[in-house]
């Protein structure tokens, strides 16, 4: 049995995926400048690792994905889902929602499928590189498949 629902969900897509894992600190709260450090220290260029934001919008809930050292534009992002407005989901609510705790919430094997938009920078990525769904635990697989399991669309999203 796969270790966390992300990566149950990447096993029953058939998708092709690697876990990699790094030391989380747990008086850490920068959980994507945490990974970026850990991982580009591993060789993996940081504009390849991305994170998972839970977006509150008029209608309810949805995820963003933008590279860790990015800066999501929140009406970038709004605009994607076919929103007004987003902002930041409360953390409790994001948690609640999406089966996961902060800095460990993967936009795969989510209690509840959210609306999902992907900065299109994953695309020029051979992979790329997300939260398996634990704090230190990164998963790598290809942007398409990123895309198709969460049903995701992409637009420029990020600042």
């Amino acid at each position: 049995m796969p270790a966390t629902p992300a990566l149950a969900a990447l096993t029953k897509a058939g998708v092709p995926h690697e876990v990699v894992k790094f030391g989380h600190d747990p008086r850490e709260h920068s959980f994507g400048a945490e990974a970026v450090s850990a991982l580009s220290g591993a060789g993996i260029a940081p504009g390849q690792i991305y994170k998972t934001l839970v977006i509150a919008v008029p209608n309810g809930l949805a995820v963003a994905v933008v590279q860790a050292s990015a800066r999501l534009s929140l009406k970038a992002a709004a605009a994607a889902v076919g929103a007004a407005k987003a902002a930041m989901a409360e953390p409790a609510v994001a948690e609640r929602t999406t089966g996961y705790i902060v800095g460990a919430v993967s936009p795969f094997g989510q209690r509840k499928a959210l609306p999902t938009v992907v900065d299109s920078s994953a695309l020029a990525w051979e992979r790329v590189f997300c939260s398996a769904g634990r704090r230190g635990w990164d998963v790598a697989l290809a942007p398409q498949d990123l895309i198709s399991v969460t049903g995701a669309i992409t637009a420029d999203i990020q600042v």
